[in-house]
């Protein structure tokens, strides 16, 4: 018979593409989940996984083996949901994704109070870009995602999943003190063509934003520093480099350098948390979304 756990490692290698990355996603070492390969292996008396250039790639038997391991974890989660959901108690293993400023800034509380309320849970936590979260939330690699989205750039949720909102995150303009926009009153997003921008990279979702959002005012931005950190953003802005638009959450405290303006209307990106259907009487995952949402509050603020 094959062994659940080898299959789950099987099936988050063809999700993420690497041993490596699979692992992170796993809470696992490499070297555990290539063993866990290695088994399967020996068990199917089948290769499933071949070198290609500096990677690998799964042979057609791994491809196939995956995606019954997909539906045979779908089966064996339904199983669990009510099992525990007959309990009553948040139990059982319970992988979080979250995107960087929510991973910092939000659920080290949260985690702690689920550690603190509930013995029988292993809650565990993996940074991951909120588009990404969300696919593998639906592929069952996560249970609950953490992702956001912008008032232009709505997130786009798979078929299957569900979602409750967090809260609302605010965003000031961060420039460096005596730069010309500081001794203004009231800025509007038409009020900053000319000015040199720090952002994230290409690829992210708030780098996206601003492009779409600077656009729609006018004007084409013109980024000339990209840095995928806050502090590296902020120690840019802090050197007069340019001006950035930043988030609340995780943000920590500016230093003397730089100040944070209002910008109107206020950017604003939206919070949420998102499960897959089946799982959704889950307690583990009910009680995961409620103290998300209750310990917003807190976290919304500069």
């Amino acid at each position: 018979m094959l062994d659940l756990a080898r299959l789950r490692a099987l099936h988050a290698v063809s999700v993420h593409g690497s041993v490596s990355a699979a692992a992170t996603a796993l809470g696992y070492t490499p070297s555990a989940v290539s063993q866990q390969i290695a088994k399967l292996e020996r068990e199917t008396r089948t290769t499933l996984l071949e070198r290609q250039g500096r990677g690998i790639a799964l042979t057609d038997e791994a491809r196939h083996l995956a995606a019954t391991a997909q539906q045979l974890l779908t089966i064996v989660e339904r199983a669990e949901t009510t099992l525990e959901e007959r309990r009553g108690l948040p139990s059982g293993r319970l992988m979080i994704g979250a995107f960087a400023t929510a991973a910092r800034g939000l659920l080290p509380s949260v985690l702690a109070e689920l550690a603190a309320r509930h013995e029988s849970l292993d809650a565990r936590l993996v940074e991951v870009d909120p588009h990404l979260s969300v696919d593998l939330a639906a592929q069952g690699v996560l249970d609950v995602a953490v992702a956001h989205d912008w008032d232009i750039a709505p997130l786009p949720a798979p078929e299957g999943l569900e979602r409750a909102v967090i809260g609302d995150d605010l965003c000031d303009l961060l420039v460096p003190v005596g730069h010309p926009l500081a001794g203004r009153g009231r800025l509007r997003r038409e009020d900053l063509p000319g000015q040199r921008w720090i952002c994230q990279p290409p690829g992210t979702v708030c780098h996206d934003w601003l492009i779409r959002t600077l656009r729609a005012s006018g004007h084409e931005p013109d980024l000339a520093y990209q840095a995928a950190e806050n502090h590296t953003q902020i120690a840019l802005v802090a050197a007069g480099l340019g001006i950035a638009l930043m988030p609340r959450l995780g943000r920590g405290p500016l230093p003397d350098g730089v100040l944070a303006l209002p910008l109107e209307p206020v950017p604003v990106r939206r919070l949420y948390a998102l499960w897959r259907t089946g799982a959704a009487r889950r307690p583990a995952i009910t009680e995961t979304v409620r103290l998300l949402r209750a310990h917003w509050p807190q976290r919304a603020v500069a």
